[in-house]
C-alpha cells in the first residue's frame, strides 16, 4: 500500500514531493523504459517461421509436393490444410508458453521504492524514470544511475562493474548541479550505479540516468533475463530424441529401398519413407518438456511461489531437506500476547477469550501506558491490540491522558518509563515495562520476590514466549527525576508474548514427514523459543539442537555427522547457513534453503533449491534464489514441492505414452513391406494421428491431477532418469500389444474386404488403441476404468474431438476418398473398435500396482 514519506527521509535535502505520475509517464515515453535489451522476443511471424523450419513441416511440404508430381491435387491440398491446422496448434501452444514465461519474468523482476506525488510507491524497476526519488535500504539493488541526496553510513557493492569485492562508501551530495558521472569505484562519492547493491545503510537518491544511458547499459550487460538452461531432463530428452530419430531415419531408408528395389516404385517408396519419417521423428519430446516446465512454473506461481529459474522444477520433486527460517516462515511474523501473570502469581492464557478477569486489567492497562501512543514496535502493537479488544468500554483505557515525560530504554537499564498527566488529577501516573530483571530492579524487589518471578519467567520462556515485566508508580509535582530509578514502583506482573505459529504449518510439516522430507529450522532466536516452536509445528526432534557457537566449533566432518540427527539450529548467524547447506549436500541430500538477507545469498545459491522471501527479502537474496516465496509461508513451499513431484510424474506419463504410441505407427509402416500388402498409412493419416498425439501430450497429461500417494512416497533420487527401465519396458509392452492388434485387424480385413475398407478398419483400430493408450497412461496406480472416469476436461475434449473428426472423415465422401478410406460394414467397424480397446484395456485391468 502507498504510504507517505517517512519523517526520516524529510531532511532539507530531500523535502520534495518527487515526480508526479504524469511527469514520470512523460519521461518514460521520451527516454524509454528503464531496462536493457532482453533475449530476442519471438514475435508471431518469427514463431511461425521457426515452426515451419521444423523437420515435421518439411516432411509435410515434401509429401505435398510429391502428390502434386503424382497428379493427386486433392491429397496435396489436404496436406497443405493439415500443415495450416498443425501450424496453428503449434504456434498457439508456443505463444502461450512465451506468455507464461513473460508473466513470470515480470513477477520476479526487481522492484524499486520511489516517491511519486509525495507518496511512497513500489514500482517495477523498468518504470523508474529520470528524476525519480529512490528510497534505498540495505540489500536493495540500485535500479538506475542516481545521486545520493541523503543517507548515513552508506556502502555499496560495485563488483558487478569494477570486479572489486570491497564495498565503497557513499556520501550525500545535495547540489542539483552534480558533475557528470565518473567511472565506478572509489570512496566518498555520491554516485550510485544501476545493478550495484547497497550493503550498508539507507539512502535517498535522485535518478539521473536510466536504461541504455546507465553505466551498465554502456557496458552492454543484460540483467534480469530468464535464460534457457540445459537441465538434466533436457539433456536426457535430447539424447532420447537423437536415438529415436536415428532409428527412424534408418527405418525410412530401409522402406524407401525395399519399395524402390522390390516393387520398382521409387516415388511410392519415397512417399512411404516420408510417411514413416513423419510417424517416427519424436518432435513431441522437446515440445512436451518445454510446455510442462513453463506451465509448471505458472501453476507453482498460483501458490504464491515464483520461479526465477525453470530448471529448479526438476529438483523440487527430489528435495529431501527443507531448511526454513522460523520468523515469518513458520510463524506469522507478528507479536501477540499469549499469557498474563499477575503480581500475585495467578496465570491467565489469553488465547480465545472474550473477557479478561479483573485481576489482570491493571497489568494490561499499565503495559499500554508504558508503550508508544502510536506504536511501531510489534510488542507494543500487541499490547494496544489486546487492550482495544478486551478493555474497550472500561476505565482502563486513557485516550484523554497526556504524556508529559518519558525515559527511553538504554543498555544500562533495559526498561522504559512513561509519565502521564491524568485528566482532572494533579498527581502523575507512572508506567514502566521492560526486561523482568530491570523492572524488578526498579521496584527494589526483595530476594524472595526476585526468585519467584525468575521461576515464572523460566516457565514462560520454556514455552517459547518473550517475557516483559510491567510496573506502576505515582509522582507528585513537575520536577522529574534524573533517571527511572528515582520513581517509586510497584511490580504488577509479567506478560508473555509470542510470534504465533502459522495455522497451516503443522499439517504441512506432517505432509513433509509422510513424503520422506526432513524439515530443519534455522533461527537466530534462543534455543528455548526455537524448541517451543518446533514442538508446536510438529518437527520430530528429541530436544537436540545446535547453536551458532556449536556450529562454529565443529569441523566439516563433525558437522555433517551432527546434522543427521539435528533439526533445530538456534542462535545461528546467516553466514552459517552456507556451512549447513554444504554439510547436507556432502551427506547426499537435496537441499531447499530459505533466506531473506544479503548474507543469505551464498547459501541460497549453493542450495539445490534457493528460496528467497518475497515480502521481507532483499533484492540480493531474491536474485540469488531459484524460487521467490511471495507470502513467506512455509505451507507454500510444501505446495511447491508437491507441484514439482506432480510435474515430474506427469512428464513421465507423457513420455511413456509418446514412446508407446509411436511403436504401432512404426510397425504398421513396416509390416506391409514384409507381408507384401498395400500400404496402410500415408502422410495424411499421420497428420490425423498427430492431431491426437500433440494435444494429448501437452494438454491431457499436463493437466493430470496428483496421484493419491504423491506425498506418501520418499523423494525420488536426483539421478533417477525420466525414462527408466520400468518406463521403457512398460511402453514397449503397450506399443507391442497395440501393434499386434492393428496388424491383425489389417491382415484379416485384407482377406475379407477391399483394400480401402481394410485400410479404414486398420486405421480405426490404430486410432482407438491410441486413445486407449492415453487413458492407460494417465495413472500407474489406478485401474483402467478409474483412469477413464477420473476428471480431466482435456481428455474428454481430445477423445470427443478425435471421435467426431474421424466420424466426419468417414461420413463425407470427398474427405473419405482423400484418406483412401471406404465405408466398412458396421459390424466390421465395431470389431475394429473392440480390437483397439481389447488390446490395451487388459493391460490396465491386470496391471500390478507400482
Amino acid at each position: 500500500m502507498p504510504t507517505h514519506v517517512q519523517p526520516a527521509f524529510r531532511s532539507s535535502a530531500v523535502a520534495r514531493e518527487g515526480l508526479t505520475q504524469a511527469e514520470a509517464a512523460r519521461r518514460l515515453a521520451a527516454d524509454g523504459s528503464n531496462e536493457l535489451p532482453q533475449d530476442a522476443h519471438h514475435g508471431l511471424w518469427s514463431t511461425v517461421w521457426h515452426t515451419l523450419t521444423e523437420p515435421m513441416f518439411g516432411l509435410l511440404l515434401a509429401a505435398g509436393a510429391l502428390y502434386v508430381v503424382l497428379g493427386d491435387l486433392g491429397e496435396a491440398v489436404l496436406l497443405l490444410f493439415a500443415v495450416f491446422v498443425v501450424l496453428t496448434i503449434t504456434v498457439v501452444q508456443e505463444r502461450r508458453t512465451e506468455r507464461v514465461l513473460g508473466a513470470l519474468r515480470d513477477m520476479t523482476s526487481p522492484r524499486a521504492l520511489v516517491v511519486r506525488d509525495g507518496i511512497q510507491v513500489r514500482i517495477p524497476g523498468r518504470d523508474v524514470a529520470q528524476g525519480d526519488l529512490l528510497l534505498l535500504a540495505e540489500g536493495d539493488r540500485v535500479p538506475a544511475d542516481a545521486v545520493v541526496l541523503a543517507g548515513g553510513a552508506v556502502e555499496c557493492d560495485e563488483s558487478l562493474l569494477t570486479g572489486e569485492a570491497v564495498p565503497v562508501r557513499k556520501r550525500p551530495h545535495a547540489d542539483a548541479a552534480t558533475p557528470a558521472f565518473p567511472p565506478p569505484g572509489g570512496d566518498d562519492t555520491p554516485y550510485l550505479y544501476s545493478g550495484t547493491v547497497l550493503v550498508r545503510g539507507q539512502a535517498v537518491a535522485e535518478v539521473r540516468r536510466t536504461g541504455w544511458h546507465t553505466e551498465l547499459g554502456r557496458l552492454g550487460a543484460a540483467l534480469g533475463v530468464i535464460r534457457p538452461e540445459r537441465t538434466p531432463l533436457q539433456r536426457e530428452i535430447a539424447t532420447l530424441v537423437r536415438v529415436v530419430a536415428t532409428l527412424g531415419l534408418a527405418l525410412c531408408a530401409v522402406i524407401v529401398s525395399l519399395i524402390g528395389i522390390v516393387r520398382g516404385d521409387w516415388l511410392g517408396g519415397l512417399l512411404a519413407g516420408i510417411t514413416a519419417a513423419m510417424a517416427l521423428i519424436p518432435e513431441e519430446f522437446p515440445v512436451v518438456l518445454t510446455v510442462f516446465l513453463a506451465l509448471g512454473a505458472w501453476r507453482i506461481s498460483q501458490h504464491r511461489v515464483l520461479t526465477r529459474r525453470v530448471a529448479v522444477i526438476e529438483a523440487l520433486g527430489a528435495a529431501t531437506v527443507l531448511c526454513v527460517d522460523k520468523t515469518g516462515t513458520l510463524t506469522e511474523n507478528r507479536m501477540r500476547i499469549a499469557r498474563l501473570v499477575a503480581g500475585s502469581g495467578d496465570t491467565f492464557d489469553v488465547a480465545g477469550i472474550e473477557t479478561l478477569p479483573e485481576d489482570f486489567h491493571e497489568l494490561l492497562e499499565f503495559g499500554i501506558l508504558a508503550s508508544a501512543i502510536n506504536p511501531f514496535d510489534p510488542m507494543e502493537q500487541a499490547f494496544r491490540a489486546l487492550g482495544e479488544d478486551l478493555l474497550a468500554g472500561t476505565e482502563h483505557l486513557h485516550t484523554t491522558w497526556t504524556l508529559v515525560q518519558e525515559y527511553a530504554i538504554a543498555p544500562a537499564m533495559l526498561a522504559m518509563t512513561h509519565v502521564w498527566q491524568a485528566s482532572g488529577k494533579r498527581e502523575h501516573v507512572v508506567a514502566a515495562k521492560g526486561a523482568p530483571e530491570a523492572i524488578l530492579d526498579l521496584c527494589h524487589a526483595e530476594a524472595a520476590t526476585v526468585e519467584a518471578v525468575r521461576a515464572q519467567v523460566n516457565v514462560l520462556a520454556a514455552d517459547g514466549l518473550r517475557v516483559i515485566a510491567v510496573a506502576r508508580g505515582r509522582h507528585a509535582g513537575t520536577v522529574w527525576p534524573a533517571e527511572q530509578h528515582d520513581f517509586n514502583y510497584a511490580f504488577l506482573g509479567l506478560v508473555g508474548l509470542e510470534d504465533p505459529l502459522r495455522a497451516e504449518v503443522p499439517a504441512a510439516v506432517r505432509e513433509c514427514h509422510a513424503a520422506g522430507i526432513r524439515v530443519a529450522m534455522i533461527t537466530g532466536d534462543y534455543p528455548g523459543t526455537a524448541c517451543a516452536i518446533a514442538r508446536a509445528a510438529g518437527l520430530a526432534h528429541d530436544g537436540a539442537f545446535l547453536t551458532g557457537d556449536d556450529i562454529a566449533a565443529l569441523d566439516d566432518a563433525a558437522l555433517t555427522a551432527r546434522i543427521a540427527t539435528t533439526q533445530i539450529f538456534a542462535r545461528a548467524m546467516p553466514a552459517q547457513k552456507l556451512r549447513l547447506v554444504q554439510a547436507w549436500i556432502a551427506a547426499g541430500e537435496v537441499v531447499a534453503m530459505t533466506g531473506d538477507g544479503v548474507n543469505d545469498a551464498p547459501a541460497l545459491r549453493a542450495a539445490h533449491i534457493g528460496i528467497a522471501m518475497g515480502a521481507r527479502g532483499t533484492d540480493v537474496a531474491r536474485e540469488a534464489a531459484s524460487l521467490v516465496l511471495a507470502n513467506d509461508d512455509f505451507a507454500s513451499i510444501v505446495r511447491a514441492v508437491r507441484m514439482g513431484r506432480r510435474i515430474f510424474d506427469n512428464l513421465r506419463k507423457a513420455t511413456s505414452y509418446i514412446i508407446a504410441v509411436h511403436i504401432p505407427i512404426a510397425a504398421v509402416s513396416l509390416a506391409p513391406l514384409i507381408g507384401g500388402w498395400p500400404l496402410l498409412l500415408f502422410p495424411v493419416h499421420v497428420v490425423f494421428l498427430e492431431l491426437v498425439i500433440d494435444p494429448a501430450c501437452s494438454l491431457v497429461f499436463e493437466d493430470e491431477a496428483d496421484e493419491t500417494d504423491l506425498m506418501q512416497r520418499p523423494p525420488r533420487a536426483r539421478s533417477e532418469r525420466l525414462v527408466d527401465r520400468a518406463t521403457l519396458l512398460r511402453s514397449l509392452l503397450q506399443g507391442g500389444v497395440a501393434s499386434c492388434a492393428v496388424i491383425a485387424v489389417y491382415a484379416f480385413a485384407l482377406d475379407a474386404y477391399a483394400t480401402d475398407v481394410a485400410r479404414t478398419l486398420g486405421f480405426t483400430t490404430l486410432l482407438v488403441a491410441n486413445l486407449a493408450l492415453i487413458v492407460l497412461n494417465r495413472s500407474r496406480r489406478r485401474r483402467w476404468f478409474g483412469n477413464f472416469v477420473a476428471p480431466n476436461r482435456a481428455l474428454r475434449v481430445v477423445i470427443a474431438g478425435a471421435g467426431l473428426l474421424y466420424a466426419a472423415t468417414l461420413a463425407v465422401p470427398g474427405v473419405r476418398e482423400l484418406f483412401l478410406f471406404a465405408a466398412p460394414p458396421p459390424a466390421a467397424l465395431l470389431g475394429a473398435v473392440v480390437a483397439g480397446l481389447g488390446a490395451v484395456v487388459p493391460l490396465g485391468l491386470v496391471r500390478r500396482r507400482a
